[in-house]
């Protein structure tokens, strides 16, 4: 047994390690990773290329499991969860916005919004009342109908907002998303992700851009799979 939960741990890796087999050869990503998350803390997660970023993300969001370690999300061991129970868990806790917006083109702006709420169980008459306020908030009253392909990569990132936030997750996650964006827009879109922080969201960013790390209030910094640092406040 470890130690007790407090209440306001939302995340508690504890010697977690991921390794992937190419052959009969192991390939280990992350090493040995524990960390803690309470609420409401505003995350970055940096590091060079190829130290593990998008993997702890995939873990910390229930998208892949650890080889090995324990992963507790609100206290519930999810290391050994069913695909299913992994499923539900996603939809339920996490927010999900990427780099490349992960829209699908053939649905409005408002009908990709839905999706989430499909699978959440939500009222029909409630999905498209909640879709269009939301996007409405966030500056898309006038592009609820349009489809992907007539959004600009800021208008696109702000629905994978909205389609984040509808099920009103406690904990958003984000993989670069501003990795496609010009400056204004990803000014625009972290400004966002600050009002969310401050209305109490818990945010994870997986970036390389200190500039876009900036705005988080600790900063997670990756080498060979394991934490070399942890940093509270700005910067250096």
């Amino acid at each position: 047994m470890g130690p007790a939960k407090t209440p306001d741990e939302v995340i508690t890796l504890t010697h977690v390690g991921k390794s992937y087999y190419i052959g009969k050869q192991e390939v280990p990503v992350l090493t040995d990773i524990n960390l803690t998350v309470t609420k409401g803390e505003f995350v970055s997660i940096m590091g060079p290329s190829g130290a593990g970023k998008s993997t702890l993300m995939n873990i910390l969001g229930c998208l892949d499991r650890p080889t090995k370690g324990s992963y507790k999300l609100d206290g519930q061991e999810v290391a050994n969860l069913s695909d299913d129970q992994l499923a539900y868990t996603r939809n339920r806790k996490i927010g999900f916005v990427f780099q490349s917006f992960n829209l699908l083109p053939r649905l409005s702006a408002a009908d990709n919004v839905i999706l989430p709420m499909i699978y959440g169980n939500v009222y029909k008459s409630e999905r498209r009342r909640r879709a269009v306020e939301i996007l409405t908030h966030l500056g898309l009253g006038e592009r609820i109908d349009h489809m992907p392909s007539e959004l600009s990569g800021g208008q696109r990132q702000r629905v994978a907002i909205a389609r984040a936030l509808v099920n009103d997750p406690a904990i958003i996650m984000a993989d670069e998303p501003t990795g496609n964006l010009d400056s204004k827009a990803t000014k625009d879109v972290m400004e966002i992700f600050s009002e969310l922080y401050q209305d109490g969201k818990t945010i994870i960013l997986v970036t390389h851009e200190l500039d876009v790390a900036g705005y988080a209030t600790r900063h997670v910094i990756l080498s060979d799979g394991c934490i070399s640092r942890d940093v509270r406040g700005p910067l250096p």
